[in-house]
């Protein structure tokens, strides 16, 4: 696994991203990833202001670590780009949908996916009640974030994230999650 973290001159991949201003958000969102996220971001958004581009390629995961993500995107100073590839679901869509309109990209084979949260509830009736009711403002909210990011009506998404909603990076595009389809980085 360590092997994996490196180059073949034994340079970490991180550090040689950080060199480039790019971030690679990669599998589960989780804690972890979101403080190393929320590091990374700190790091370069104190040496200049100039872009920072993010690469997403994840399934999803935890919300709350996608929240932490996605409003670290937008309290740097520096312009953040975001860069969909493979595929960008869930909690991975509600961190794309943190850069300005004009700073979403795609790859043209990726996929999107937005949906209600997810849930796993156990415990009391009275503390899975609670759990529901906080699930449903979570709902609200996200609905609420992805009519503002991409200038749909709440009704509209609220009615599109009802069920799994999956959209090719055109269909993305067509709908206001991506600004721009590109297949080279002179595209940005």
């Amino acid at each position: 696994m360590e092997e994996e973290k490196k180059d073949k001159n034994g340079q970490d991949y991180t550090d040689r991203l950080l060199k480039t201003r790019s971030i690679l958000i990669s599998g589960e969102i989780n804690k972890d990833q979101a403080d190393s996220f929320t590091k990374q971001m700190l790091i370069l958004d104190s040496e200049n202001n100039d872009p920072i581009y993010v690469y997403i390629n994840s399934p999803g995961g935890d919300v709350y670590s996608g929240f932490a993500i996605h409003d670290m995107i937008r309290y740097v100073s520096s312009p953040v780009y975001v860069i969909g590839e493979g595929l960008v679901a869930s909690a991975a869509a509600l961190i794309y949908l943190a850069a300005d309109k004009d700073k979403r990209l795609a790859f043209p084979h990726s996929t999107y996916l937005i949906h209600q949260p997810l849930s796993q509830m156990k415990g009391v009736a009275s503390d899975m009640a609670i759990q529901a009711e906080k699930m449903e403002g979570l709902r609200r909210e996200l609905d609420r974030l992805i009519a503002d990011a991409t200038g749909k009506s709440v009704e509209d998404v609220s009615r599109d994230t009802e069920r799994d909603c999956w959209l090719t990076a055109k269909e993305a595009l067509e709908y206001g999650i991506v600004d721009r389809i590109i297949t080279k980085k002179s595209g940005i």
